[in-house]
């Protein structure tokens, strides 16, 4: 059983020395514990720092190219490297890496192959209550998207098995975070969280750059995975106003026109209601497009999946079927 911990890292040469220095080497239920490091087109001493602290591998891509392809460029490696489980981990040193054990247990149980660290959020210090409520209506609205119990959607301190890093995919170029737990929830990936532990603030959030700016664009990326993974439902939701609008004018010009009649035609109330429920019905024909497009993106998973696999087996020829 292989461990590999890995942590994206973006001009991190100040603040990786102390993460590494709190990474595990040795785990119950384990037998070897990797470190791997993805230079995300650092120009800083990232990398050199790395090897002079004893990382095994380092992914080093050429230019910055965001978090969340960090994210999968780390996976990528980690499971051609042989990992069984895969934890990901900040540069940062927020999370305790005392609680990486408990990060690994539901899957060593064989309870979830996907476990996301849950943060004592009110009783963070350096988060603001902006930052606090925001966190709870965040992770609130991607419990009721993804249709799983997860408390702190935000957090990147999780752990996968090679099984789910071979089936997840990241369409975002801003983070990983929400996305995933809304494809693991809506592709049957077995998901749950456990409590973990974070340390004292080393510097100020690069993600989080601006309040305002993080909320839009955390928005928007739930709204697309949503777009992606229930196109139906997302379409739906999107034509009731349309629907119940268009429906309200219908009724209307029928009690206008027939129960208490005055000579008028109140034509644009019939011109809007029609207008209205055209365009509900073009909503809910795009559902009914996405909902194909659904299932052949399914299949194309079905296909990725199974190359993954086939890729693996070549890096390691020892490998079992059941392995793969």
């Amino acid at each position: 059983m292989k461990l590999v911990i890995q942590i994206p890292c973006y001009n991190e040469e100040e603040a990786l020395p102390a993460a590494l220095a709190d990474l595990p080497r040795e785990l119950e239920g384990v037998d070897v514990v990797e470190w791997l490091i993805v230079n995300d087109g650092s120009s800083d001493r990232t990398v050199a720092v790395a090897k002079a602290h004893g990382v095994d591998h380092i992914v080093d891509l050429p230019v910055n190219m965001g978090l969340a392809h960090g994210f999968m460029a780390g996976l990528a490696r980690a499971v051609a490297e042989g990992a069984d489980i895969i934890v990901n981990t900040d540069a940062d040193n927020q999370y305790d890496a005392s609680s990486i054990p408990d990060l690994i247990r539901p899957i060593l149980e064989r309870r979830a192959e996907f476990v996301i660290g849950d943060r004592p959020i009110r009783t963070i210090a350096h988060f603001s209550w902006t930052k606090r409520m925001l966190q709870r209506m965040g992770s609130a609205v991607v419990k009721r998207v993804s249709g799983t119990a997860i408390g702190d959607a935000p957090s990147g301190f999780r752990a996968l098995t090679r099984d789910a890093a071979m089936r997840i995919n990241i369409f975002d170029g801003y983070t990983y975070t929400l996305e995933s737990i809304i494809q693991a929830g809506r592709s049957n990936i077995r998901i749950t969280s456990v409590p973990v532990g974070v340390n004292g603030e080393t510097r100020p959030s690069r993600l989080v750059r601006s309040i305002p700016n993080y909320v839009m664009r955390s928005t928007a990326s739930i709204l697309r995975t949503y777009f992606i993974y229930q196109p139906l439902s997302a379409f739906f939701a999107l034509s009731l106003p349309a629907l119940l609008l268009g429906l309200w004018l219908i009724g209307r010009w029928t009690w206008l026109t027939y129960a208490v009649p005055d000579g008028r035609v109140h034509l644009p109330s019939l011109v809007a209601a029609a207008i209205l429920l055209l365009v509900s019905a073009l909503l809910w024909i795009g559902g009914l497009i996405g909902e194909l497009l659904k299932i052949n993106r399914r299949l194309l998973e079905d296909i990725q999946y199974a190359q993954r696999r086939a890729q693996r087996r070549l890096v390691e020829p020892h490998a079992s079927p059941s392995d793969a």
